[in-house]
């Protein structure tokens, strides 16, 4: 069943249903929903929870015989499968499978994707999931539609804006809802009134952290490796979580591993630019990497950008901040292992 991220809390006042599948490329919209399911299933008895993290060697027998456990803390459990490529494989597919044969209402099975293109939506383990389950897909929130949602979290905040600074905001955050949400967060904060006007936007947009990851993306797109490198340990050194820097880089790659994946095949840079969304001032900078970067080391950093993911959540012994310093300098143009740009590292 494809159900609209709206009408989850309405699905959910039911009674929680046996299998959920949240997909979508927006962290903060998927975190959301992700939240609203555990809260609304631990109100209806689900008091344990079980998280898995799936990569290509996960073994799936354990979410199996986890399933098929008696918990000691609690009646019912909600099991958590965390999917970062998207592909289960064919075991992921089987287990799948077996579990949509025998659900246990004493289970809540979540599973969290990323964005899925069509032959995944068309596999079998997709279609066994949605015959049995809730498929909620997070659409992202477009350059024309952040202004109204900008202004639906404020007025959520209890802080009334008139357009003028919610155009601000907009402008500010370039479609970044968890920045967006961050400030929404400080204006709650700072407005003792709940009333904004566009001079108080600015000034407290404008009073942001000093090395903000807008900063950080920008020079690593304009092949500034040196300024790039001095905004990530300045990040760092302000307690900016290596999460946030990981996703706004994250978000640009896809777009450039898109954007260059289209143009090798022969479509226009403006009308590649255009379709996947990129500001009309954020354009050049974009032109810069592509002009820079070849196909196959954009899709490189986006692995390594994986392997950032997995060195936060604990499953890598690397050092994020390091890792995050070889993708910022090769973003750049740069050589990572070049004398200068390891001190740099080594600041990190």
């Amino acid at each position: 069943m494809r159900l609209p991220a709206e009408q989850l809390q309405n699905n959910l006042n039911q009674g929680p249903g046996p299998v959920y599948v949240v997909t979508g490329d927006e962290p903060l919209l998927v975190q959301e929903v992700c939240d609203t399911i555990r809260s609304t299933a631990r109100a209806n008895g689900f008091g344990d929870r079980e998280l898995f993290e799936v990569n290509q060697h996960f073994d799936w027998h354990q979410v199996l015989n986890e399933a098929n456990s008696l918990s000691l803390f609690a009646d019912k459990k909600i099991l958590e499968l965390r999917i970062p490529s998207g592909k289960p494989g064919r075991e992921g597919g089987k287990f799948f499978d077996e579990y949509c044969q025998n659900i246990n209402t004493d289970n809540l099975l979540l599973i969290i994707l990323p964005k899925l293109d069509r032959a995944a939506t068309n596999s079998k383990w997709f279609r066994t999931l949605d015959s049995h389950g809730a498929i909620v897909q997070i659409w992202p929130v477009t350059a024309t539609q952040m202004p109204n949602w900008i202004n639906r979290r404020l007025q959520a905040a209890g802080i009334k804006a008139n357009k003028q600074a919610i155009e601000v905001l907009a402008d500010r955050v370039e479609g970044n809802l968890l920045a967006a949400s961050q400030e929404i967060e400080k204006l709650k904060l700072l407005i003792e009134d709940g009333v904004i006007d566009v001079e108080t936007m600015s000034t407290v947009v404008a009073d942001s952290a000093r090395y903000s990851v807008f900063n950080l993306v920008d020079r690593a797109l304009s092949g500034d490796s040196e300024a790039a490198a001095r905004t990530l340990f300045g990040l760092r050194s302000e307690g900016t979580e290596p999460s946030i820097v990981l996703w706004a880089l994250t978000r640009e790659l896809r777009t450039l591993v898109k954007a260059s994946e289209q143009i090798a095949a022969g479509a226009h840079t403006d009308w590649v630019l255009k379709s996947l969304g990129v500001w009309s001032k954020h354009q050049p900078l974009i032109r810069s990497a592509l002009k820079r970067l070849r196909p196959a080391q954009l899709v490189m950093l986006l692995r390594q950008a994986a392997g950032v993911d997995r060195a936060i959540k604990g499953l890598n012994p690397t050092s994020p901040w390091q890792e995050l310093t070889t993708i910022i300098l090769s973003m750049s143009g740069d050589n990572p292992i070049h004398p200068q740009n390891l001190r740099l590292g080594l600041r990190q």
